[in-house]
């Protein structure tokens, strides 16, 4: 059964020291266009994660939140308090021997290197367990609402196959009519200009068989049912968006030709009705996975 590539989810974990908050949404695209937005201590993992998406949700415009809120405060900055004394130390012999005074000493000894560090706690692996835990419960919830998106869509595309069906149906009625049309309109045109008297019927009847067969759109009517029939088998495949997209194309190249050839305005009217159906079904098939 067919999915949208549209979705979201989201899940929680709760520790004793700490709360990981996960949310995923996924758009429409061509390929798997992963975008991560991770606490620091992520970092390491961010490889085992794309690829962990790529595997569950194949494609799409994809962007996966990562959050790891602390319940208890934390030193963010630490202070190299030996260094800083070191420093410390120098300036104020370097200000005896210029014999220079000393002023906001502090403020340039925090400025030297490695005086100030942030500490970036790396994720541990009990750590990182359970947040892959936490992420297939989201990726779940994100492909459980594909799955419905999935549903409405194969709804919409088999009403919109039926009215391009149903025109069909009722091209094939008009176009018996059509020929016969043509053929008097030929004839009665012939004759008001060289006479009834002087046409030649055998050479009339050839010329005549000659530009009906440009004319005729049986192969048309015949390959677009085809496809339109393919269209809905295809919609209880797995991954079927690209060959949706395809077959769609398909459909619309048997719906130009019909039109070209028709040379009749009702056939005209109920192309148009076609290509508007077919357009909608194309913008829907776009977002497929």
């Amino acid at each position: 059964m067919i999915k949208s590539m549209t979705g979201f989810g989201k899940a929680s974990q709760e520790l004793s020291d700490k709360t990981i908050n996960i949310e995923i949404r996924s758009l429409n695209s061509k390929s798997a266009d992963i975008s991560l937005r991770l606490s620091s201590g992520l970092r390491n993992y961010e490889l085992e994660l794309r690829n962990e998406i790529s595997k569950q949700l194949e494609r799409g415009k994809i962007d996966l939140s990562i959050f790891i809120e602390s319940k208890k405060a934390e030193m963010p900055v630490e202070i190299n308090i030996e260094l800083a004394k070191a420093y410390h130390k120098q300036l104020k012999n370097l200000a005896l021997e210029l014999n220079e005074p000393i002023a906001n000493v502090l403020q340039q000894v925090l400025k030297f290197p490695d005086v100030l560090k942030n500490e970036r706690k790396e994720t541990d692996e009990n750590e990182w367990k359970l947040i892959k835990h936490c992420l297939n419960s989201a990726l779940e919830e994100l492909n459980n609402f594909r799955d419905i998106e999935g549903l409405s869509l194969k709804k919409d595309f088999e009403t919109r196959i039926s009215k391009i069906n149903t025109c069909l149906e009722e091209i094939k009625t008009l176009d018996l009519i059509r020929i016969n049309a043509i053929k008097n309109r030929i004839r009665n045109n012939i004759e008001d200009v060289i006479g009834k008297s002087n046409l030649d019927e055998n050479r009339f009847e050839q010329e005549l068989i000659y530009y009906i067969e440009k004319l005729d759109i049986n192969e048309e009517k015949v390959r677009l049912k085809t496809h339109l029939d393919y269209f809905i088998e295809t919609c209880n495949e797995k991954s079927a968006g690209r060959k949706l997209n395809f077959i769609s194309q398909e459909i619309g190249r048997e719906i130009n030709t019909i039109g070209s050839k028709a040379n009749d305005a009702q056939i005209q009217k109920l192309v148009v009705l076609m290509k508007d159906e077919l357009e909608k079904i194309k913008e829907q098939a776009n977002n497929v996975l």
